[in-house]
């Protein structure tokens, strides 16, 4: 079924899911690490998403600011998977690893992991790719000035 718009009707009997994972451990560096507090809960007691959202949002702006050496800004976020809730309680470490840099954009996939109460191996919950714009003092698009690649003897 399909919505006015020609888009495809999300309240329709067909459910989307993220695609399976196989990760066992975190990609990427980690940016940040930060406890769940009951202050961060849903309607359910769940750790809201718009939360752990912005957890990754800063950790991604960490890295992309490392990588830019300047300023960034978040201007997209795609392909959220919102694998397993994160409880009150939980561990939540932010990963980032670099996908691709452009001219002025830094693309950083970031994953949300969790270790739980009682629990030795840490669960992926949360990853997607986020984009940065390297920005100068005035707030303006800035060139990355990438490092040379290194000169092979």
């Amino acid at each position: 079924m399909f919505d006015f718009d020609g888009a495809p009707d999300m309240t329709d009997t067909q459910t989307v899911h993220a695609p399976p994972v196989a990760e066992t451990e975190p990609n990427g560096d980690l940016s940040i690490r930060t406890l769940a507090m009951p202050a961060d809960t849903n309607a359910n007691g769940d750790i809201f998403g718009g939360w752990l959202l912005s957890q990754m949002d800063l950790g991604g702006g960490i890295f992309a600011s490392k990588v830019a050496k300047s300023r960034t800004v978040t201007v997209a976020i795609e392909a959220m998977n919102f694998r397993k809730p994160v409880y009150v309680g939980d561990l939540v470490s932010v990963h980032a690893n670099l996908v691709k840099v452009g001219r002025t954009s830094i693309t950083v996939h970031i994953e949300a992991w969790v270790l739980r109460r009682r629990e030795t191996h840490s669960i992926l919950v949360t990853d997607g790719n986020f984009t940065y714009v390297a920005i100068d003092d005035q707030g303006h698009p800035q060139e990355i000035k990438q490092d040379a690649p290194p000169i092979s003897a």
